[in-house]
């Protein structure tokens, strides 16, 4: 290792053991003011990825990959130029502490460097690291975290955090249409609820793509979702009130744009966009959800989302499919006390949407998100064909309720008529002393899942209503079939099948890099943002 002087410019230079190829051709802020930037590149899918994170503060840097956002379960480097030269060690964290050093040091430093107030750390690893503390790197989004300091002292980050969900291997760079806009949707000042409002967009004079939704957070510590809804043609009053008491636009069911806590600027792929103007209704349903535990009084709060928008159409309409399990009227679905591990489930059965649309081609599934409240430990969403599971559509098997943000899948996934989907939601009651019940509180219960396909059909929902007469088993559901413009619906009582194992990776180890005997994990994608028709 060597330290070179140049001005006020620090430079460690690293001796590399093994050879890779530098050139590092992605790169994605994972702030929002830019403050700390990420780039890498990686020379095969069963080679070395290299890394380079620049944060603007001369103190200590910390990159990590997650399974849920969160600390515990991460693979961690922390590294950093002092007075006494680098320093730079691989780690796991445990929880919400200080990350623990790993025995076996998987990642090299290549360069350290210090110059005008930015830290700059390049590192490398192999793409599948074969130490069980660390992150197995697949052809799935990731989610990448990362935090600093102010001086060389190692110890707690404060506010100096974040993280990112990115697809490191199949990465898709994107630009932005020279001609663009955005709408900007806001709420004036309320106190701690479910609020809504009801409002009519600029009219348009032809129709319009949105590529990107971007939230403008005002109270970040109390504002938990919030939910764009296009509204059916008969709703016409617009209205700024509590959500859910009879009102109009309680019709408003069709998602256009979300966010949630923990959730960043979401961008369509290249060749999608959501539509609006045109045809499309121009009256939509802004729904926030405050959560306050405290139940603090007199918070005012002006946060809303920005849709951009371009006349440059892309190829494809978005559609967003809402499928999960929610409660019909006064049946109850009660989820037991004192549980370690409880299951339920949901349905969707395609071949019930040639009643409502006579014609539909294969979905191609892009994106996903899943959602459940507080109990909520694993969802994931299977994709059954023929009467057998073909693949996963969704997998989250560390959910974190205060880490939800939507996201693209590694690649396409095409549903074709008369598949079937099911959506499986474990929770975990064991320190809770009365049922828990499905419903709108956060102390309640969901299990849901949004999936972003194109090309869109006339079809907003498939949900599911449990039959209790079967409960604890989980044989029947009502399966509810929503239209997308008239909100028609149809009922089919469906048997949900059983999913198959998580698929995991199993590795090896080699002299110089770890590579693994199976590299990619077929599942749909670690979940991101989260977006719900009614939720907390």
């Amino acid at each position: 290792w060597k330290v070179a002087m140049k001005g006020n410019r620090r430079v460690l230079r690293v001796r590399r053991t093994c050879s890779a190829d530098t050139n590092m051709p992605f790169m994605e802020y994972l702030d929002h003011d830019r403050l700390v930037s990420l780039k890498w590149g990686f020379d095969s899918l069963q080679g070395n990825i290299t890394f380079q994170l620049v944060v603007n503060s001369t103190g200590w840097v910390g990159f990590g990959l997650s399974p849920n956002g969160g600390m515990q379960g991460s693979d961690i480097v922390i590294g950093g130029l002092g007075s006494d030269g680098s320093y730079f060690t691989d780690r796991h964290a445990t929880g919400n502490s200080m990350p623990l050093v790993d025995e076996h040091q998987d990642y090299t430093l290549l360069y350290m460097t210090e110059d005008e107030g930015q830290t700059s750390m390049t590192f490398q690893r192999s793409i599948q690291a074969c130490d069980e503390d660390d992150f197995h790197i697949t052809a799935q989004p990731v989610k990448v975290i990362y935090a600093y300091g102010t001086t060389d002292e190692i110890k707690n980050h404060g506010s100096r955090r974040g993280t990112k969900e990115i697809n490191l291997l199949s990465y898709m760079p994107r630009t932005t249409p020279n001609s663009s806009g955005y709408f900007s949707i806001t709420i004036p000042a309320i106190k701690t609820y479910y609020h809504c409002k009801v409002m009519t967009f600029p009219k348009l004079d032809k129709k319009h793509h949105v590529y990107l939704i971007e939230p403008v957070i005002d109270n970040p510590d109390i504002v938990h979702h919030m939910l764009l809804y296009r509204c059916p043609p008969f709703v016409t009053e617009q209205y700024d009130n509590p959500c859910y008491r009879g009102d109009q636009g309680d019709a408003c069911f069709v998602v256009v744009a979300s966010w949630g806590v923990g959730g960043e600027i979401f961008e369509f792929l290249e060749n999608v966009g959501i539509p609006v103007g045109d045809k499309q209704s121009d009256t939509y349903r802004l729904e926030i959800h405050y959560n306050n535990p405290q139940a603090k009084a007199g918070i005012t709060d002006s946060s809303g989302l920005k849709l951009h928008y371009t006349a440059q159409l892309r190829e494809h309409d978005v559609g967003i499919l809402f499928m999960g399990l929610l409660p019909m009227g006064n049946l109850k679905y009660e989820i037991p006390p004192k549980v370690d591990l409880f299951r339920t489930y949901g349905s969707c059965d395609t071949s019930t949407f040639t009643q409502l649309v006579n014609a539909w081609s294969d979905l191609h599934v892009f994106a996903s998100l899943l959602h459940t409240h507080l109990a909520g430990r694993k969802v994931r969403v299977g994709h059954f064909r023929d009467g057998k599971q073909i693949d996963f559509l969704g997998v989250d098997e560390n959910y974190n309720f205060e880490m939800q943000q939507a996201v693209n899948l590694g690649n396409i996934k095409t549903i074709q008529q008369g598949d079937e989907i099911v959506i499986e939601c474990t929770y975990s009651t064991s320190n809770r002393t009365d049922v828990t019940q499905l419903g709108l509180a956060t102390t309640d219960e969901m299990c849901l899942a949004f999936l972003f396909y194109y090309p869109a059909i006339p079809i907003g929902s498939c949900i599911s209503h449990p039959d209790t007469t079967y409960l604890p088993t989980k044989a029947i559901s009502y399966n509810v079939l929503s239209f997308f413009l008239q909100n028609n619906y149809i009922v089919d009582n469906v048997t949900i099948r059983d999913l198959m194992a998580t698929p995991t990776v199993s590795c090896e180890r080699s002299r110089c890099t770890k590579l693994c005997a199976s590299w990619m994990v077929n599942t749909a994608g670690i979940t991101i943002l989260f977006l719900w028709i009614v939720i907390t």
